[in-house]
């Protein structure tokens, strides 16, 4: 396993000096919020991207990948009704695909709670048939860019779409891609009734990214919530990939949380 933390954790700071400092606390890799580059990957230009990957590598990280991936956007919907909305959405995506492969990623983290949610008139058998349509048409620019779209199931506060690890397997099984896997997180996972160990267990083969965190919101170690099992049942199935720290509250500090969360990991992993 490797560790990663989401850019936008250091929010006022340049990208460059996020790097520096997760750098610094340890972490090997950088997960990235494209809305704290542009709103929208299609203002990105080419010189930028190239940029953002050099200063990640000069900080000696590697780019993990994207999430928030329509955080900010407008007129992207997953499961809208309108066909236009979808294909939209579809090429928006795709746009995301080439950001994330020239900014060196391999793994784009599908969250977007409010650009996936159901939405009235249209029943959760629908929603879920304009959803696999949608990411399926993703899958050539998957293959040929070697990005994988992960998943993300979101606790039933966030969203009414696909709120459990069991719901996303029905939907990746349909979709029926290998570059269309399953990302689990730690918050979410809280909220279902299995405890997460289990569920990691469960869906291991599936997944393809992991995010730390504490149903509060605060980096992993600073709430309730037990890491040292989570971090067994990883080793146990042969994850290797990024576990990410993903924080929304930020309340002890950036640094604080920073430093800490990687630190209370590595304790953990050792047992």
């Amino acid at each position: 396993m490797r560790f990663a933390i989401c850019n936008e954790t250091f929010q006022d700071r340049s990208l460059e000096q996020g790097f520096a400092f997760a750098a610094q606390c340890g972490y090997e890799g950088v997960e990235i919020a494209p809305f704290t580059i542009s709103t929208y990957a299609h203002d990105i230009s080419s010189s930028r991207r190239t940029e953002i990957r050099r200063a990640a590598e000069r900080a000696g990280l590697e780019v993990v990948g994207l999430h928030w991936l329509l955080a900010k956007t407008e007129g992207f919907h997953l499961t809208s009704p309108d066909p236009s909305i979808r294909a939209k959405t579809a090429e928006y995506l795709g746009a995301l695909v080439e950001l994330c492969a020239e900014l060196g990623g391999r793994v784009m983290v599908l969250g977007s709670p409010q650009q996936r949610n159901v939405l009235p008139g249209v029943s959760p058998r629908q929603a879920a048939d304009y959803a696999v349509e949608t990411l399926s048409s993703l899958g050539p620019r998957l293959e040929a860019r070697g990005v994988t779209l992960a998943l993300e199931p979101l606790a039933p506060v966030e969203t009414n779409f696909v709120t459990t690890a069991a719901e996303a397997m029905e939907l990746i099984d349909r979709v029926g891609h290998p570059r269309v896997r399953l990302h689990l997180d730690c918050k979410a996972m809280a909220a279902e009734a299995d405890p997460i160990p289990e569920l990691i267990r469960r869906h291991h083969a599936a997944m393809a990214h992991f995010h730390a965190n504490d149903p509060n919101r605060q980096g992993p170690g600073f709430g309730e919530l037990d890491f040292v099992p989570i971090f067994a049942a990883l080793s146990e199935v042969g994850y290797r990939g990024w576990v990410s720290v993903e924080v929304f509250d930020y309340t002890p500090g950036v640094e604080t949380l920073a430093r800490n969360s990687i630190d209370y990991m590595k304790r953990c992993l050792a047992g």
